[in-house]
């Protein structure tokens, strides 16, 4: 008979944990990060906020670097979440598969859309 408590307990799952704890987290915070950013520059900005304006604060550099980690942390950050959420709600391993599959090239597709567009610019 296998224990099943205290410090011999079997451990099973996916031992995700800590990982995508710290990962939700440290994504959040550069995503808010960037839209102190991005904020900042639009309440400090004179006169009337049009797409030049707009094109004009992703043009640099930097803000298209950052513009595209946060597009990254936020693909990760999406993923752990919707994870969870099917692992968590939808038992049947083939759906659950499918979905995951789903999620990731949507997710892929979206960052490929999303950096078109800031490079574009």
């Amino acid at each position: 008979m296998a224990v099943n408590y205290g410090s011999k307990r079997v451990v099973v799952g996916a031992h995700y944990g800590l990982r995508d704890w710290l990962a939700q987290r440290v994504t959040a915070m550069l995503m808010a990060l960037f839209t102190l950013v991005v904020l900042a520059q639009v309440i400090f900005f004179k006169g009337p906020i049009g797409y030049d304006k707009w094109a004009g604060i992703f043009s640099s550099q930097w803000m298209k670097v950052l513009t595209f980690s946060v597009i990254v942390a936020m693909l990760y950050h999406v993923w752990v979440g919707i994870r969870d959420v099917w692992m968590d709600y939808v038992k049947p391993v083939s759906i659950r598969l499918s979905l995951q599959v789903f999620s990731i090239v949507w997710l892929v597709g979206c960052a490929g859309w999303a950096i078109q567009v800031l490079w574009r610019l």
